[in-house]
């Protein structure tokens, strides 16, 4: 027979043993030779036995045939334990495409760099590198910021250009 609860610490004078048949046996310290680490050894004992039936009935207790519809299909909406939602190959051809095309973009953006002038070059490296700003590059440079916008604003139009 299985336990369903501890003994609580402050019961745990004696020891009470329950026989198939329902008969009861108290079993005190002092009596019979048992000692009090007797009684704290059986306490313990049970703990263990009512933590693993614990655990065992926290487990699933379901049937891998209960997911089954009528017409013998699998019932995947109504299995969680068994549906893996991880390796959607749908999702999976997605992301793929979507990395190819981030790959190809970012290599048209190399290619174009490498064909911009000196000068737009640097100007791209103090704005997206650096993060500069268009206040602190035209301070630099000695120009308006105006001058910085309009050098951005070619830069763009190259770069567009260039990368289609």
């Amino acid at each position: 027979m299985s336990r369903g609860y501890k003994t609580s610490k402050k019961k745990r004078t004696n020891y009470i043993y329950y026989c198939a048949d329902g008969t009861r046996f108290v079993i005190t310290p002092g009596e019979n030779g048992v000692t009090e680490a007797d009684i704290e050894l059986l306490h313990s004992m049970d703990d263990k036995e009512v933590d693993e039936q614990r655990r065992y009935d926290y487990r699933v207790v379901a049937h891998l045939d209960a997911y089954r519809d009528g017409d013998d299909e699998d019932a995947a909406d109504r299995n969680k334990y068994l549906a893996d939602e991880t390796e959607n190959p749908e999702h999976i051809m997605i992301q793929a495409e979507e990395e190819a095309e981030h790959q190809d973009k970012l290599d048209k953006l190399r290619k174009a760099l490498e064909r911009l002038l000196p000068q737009q070059k640097e100007l791209y490296s103090k704005v997206y590198l650096e993060k500069c700003t268009k206040t602190e590059i035209a301070a630099a440079e000695g120009v308006t910021e105006a001058a910085i916008r309009g050098r951005l604003k070619k830069l763009y139009s190259r770069l567009k250009t260039l990368m289609a």
